[in-house]
């Protein structure tokens, strides 16, 4: 449910006192209120189950969090004890900012979600309040009040919150292809240290003036934010063994290859062995845990023709995604997509057409998107 409720809806649920809640957006701060001139850049995205009947609302949550993740209530809580969950998005281009607030649940990201789903970002939070413990590959994070925790939503991953506040980054893979390495070295982990009291420092004033920023300051902030997170994160994890630092400079410029060459006719093992200078056993072992150096170009290559199909301003024929996609023949491409997305290319295509026309970026997206799946890939 998207809603234009702003900060005093009418009617709905009182909000938990520990929820007590916040401006979203903050109030402007003093040294900007004299740029009335310039028109922000961004609109926010609201999502708010207040207004709902109790017993519907964490079936309307479940539904907007449904692309990322799966939601469950907590043991002893009942659907008609009522659900308050809100979230505000803001889009920068190639990264998403969620503020949050929401009742205690558990949540999951298993792998048949991952096969359906085009979501692959890197995700880090900042939480204001509650608690939050996720399992990724046998490991659990705690993470608590004023940290940031760091997870690529490329791997499956479960947990559970207490009631919370929390800011939300999400940035697209390809953002940070370049040192795709090192961050999924540190996916599940708690950033700490300075550099991470920075990047929290940096959110946070970042928040406060959302709802002012111009589109000359955004690019800037993107690479900031990116730049920020990838220091964090090397920061954070221990790579004692110099093999692992080998490991990561050779997956990180192998990454790097395959992007560049995504569309190329010649990305082949082969060929990429001779541009990185390494056999095909070592090339092999590299992406090992991706399912293999085909299934990962596959799979990037599908990601591409999904975000090519959702994208309402791109109108090429179906038979020339998949060609840039790296398939011939329009059936091998079809099969593929529909094994990996539950979808076929046609089903894809009509129903974005259907839901999401293409507008212009005005304040009327504010109704645009029903879900966070829709948010995340609103922007391209």
């Amino acid at each position: 449910m998207v809603t234009e409720s702003g900060d005093d809806p009418a009617g709905g649920r009182e909000w938990p006192a520990h929820l007590e809640r916040r401006r979203w957006p903050r109030e402007p701060s003093p040294q900007k209120e004299h740029r009335a001139d310039v028109p922000p850049a961004l609109v926010p995205l609201r999502f708010s189950t207040q207004d709902l009947p109790a017993k519907e609302q964490f079936q309307a949550w479940r539904s907007h969090m449904a692309p990322l993740v799966d939601v469950h209530l907590p043991d002893g809580k009942s659907e008609d004890d009522g659900f308050l969950a809100e979230q505000t998005g803001w889009h920068l281009g190639d990264i998403l900012i969620v503020q949050q607030r929401a009742q205690a649940c558990s949540y999951i990201r298993d792998q048949a979600m991952l096969r359906s789903s085009p979501i692959d970002h890197w995700n880090v939070g900042v939480l204001r309040s509650g608690r939050a413990w996720t399992e990724a590959n046998r490991h659990v994070t705690e993470t608590g009040p004023g940290e940031i925790f760091f997870r690529s939503l490329g791997y499956p991953y479960r947990g559970r919150m207490t009631d919370s506040v929390a800011v939300l980054v999400f940035l697209r893979y390809e953002l940070l292809t370049h040192d795709a390495s090192l961050l999924q070295n540190a996916n599940n982990t708690v950033l700490t240290g300075s550099l991470a009291e920075l990047l929290v420092s940096y959110i946070n004033g970042l928040e406060a003036n959302l709802s002012n920023l111009t589109q000359e300051e955004v690019p800037r902030i993107i690479r900031t934010i990116g730049d920020m997170v990838v220091a964090c994160a090397a920061s954070s994890t221990s790579l004692d063994r110099a093999q692992e630092q080998a490991n990561m400079g050779l997956m990180e410029r192998a990454h790097r290859y395959i992007h560049l060459n995504l569309h190329s006719d010649s990305l082949t093992p082969e060929v990429m062995c001779r541009a990185l200078g390494i056999s095909r056993t070592r090339l092999y072992q590299l992406f090992e845990t991706s399912g293999g150096v085909f299934n990962y170009i596959r799979k990037r290559r599908l990601l591409q023709a999904y975000a090519d199909l959702t994208n309402p301003t791109d109108n090429r024929p179906i038979s020339e995604i998949a060609e840039a996609a790296g398939f011939d023949v329009a059936a091998n491409f079809t099969r593929a997509f529909s094994h990996e997305f539950g979808l076929s290319p046609r089903e894809v295509r009509k129903t974005i057409a259907t839901e999401r026309p293409a507008i212009p970026a005005t304040r009327s997206m504010q109704h645009f998107g029903t879900t966070i799946g829709d948010w995340l890939t609103l922007a391209r």
